[in-house]
């Protein structure tokens, strides 16, 4: 197992829509292996292929804390069936380092997928493990959470990001 580079705002990979996994190989074992090392070691709570430069509808997720251990999720090809509410509450991202902000979501989820083995799961999220699908769910088709702002929030990110960048050149 590896540890992946996990590529950051504004890498083109983060904005193109993921090919659907087409077979479930011992190449494909390695990457969710891969991943799964690169989400516990960033830390996060989840990882889409593309924050790891790979275009595939494959996420892995890991909601446990201290208190309550839940079980680390592999996605293959996951879509939401079903969904209710409204909620609004802090994100952030692993590849959008040190930037949080409100983002609506919706409340409930459920979301049809394969596991590693490639048989059909169906996990119903609410609370952060929603928050968390969501998320994922939204890197695999070129979203980012940012994406999800009012257009002045997003503005204000990214003349943020700028300023960002430009310090960090002029220390250099």
């Amino acid at each position: 197992m590896a540890v992946l580079e996990i590529r950051q705002y504004p890498d083109p990979v983060l904005k193109r829509k993921c090919e659907d996994v087409a077979d479930i190989t011992p190449e494909l074992h390695r990457l969710i292996d891969d991943m799964i090392e690169t989400m516990y070691d960033a830390p996060g709570v989840g990882l889409a292929a593309p924050q790891v430069g790979v275009s595939l509808r494959l996420a892995v997720i890991d909601v446990s804390t201290e208190e309550e251990k839940k079980p680390l999720l592999v996605l293959v090809n996951p879509e939401i069936v079903e969904y209710e509410g409204e909620v609004e509450e802090e994100e952030g991202c692993l590849s959008v380092r040190g930037y949080y902000t409100e983002v609506r979501r919706y409340e409930k989820v459920k979301v049809r997928a394969h596991d590693r083995q490639g048989n059909q799961i169906v996990v119903d999220g609410e609370g952060f493990l929603s928050r968390a699908l969501q998320h994922e769910l939204d890197h695999l088709d070129g979203m980012l959470f940012i994406d999800r702002l009012s257009p002045l929030k997003r503005e204000l990110f990214k003349r943020r990001q700028k300023k960002q960048k430009e310090e960090g050149a002029e220390v250099s």
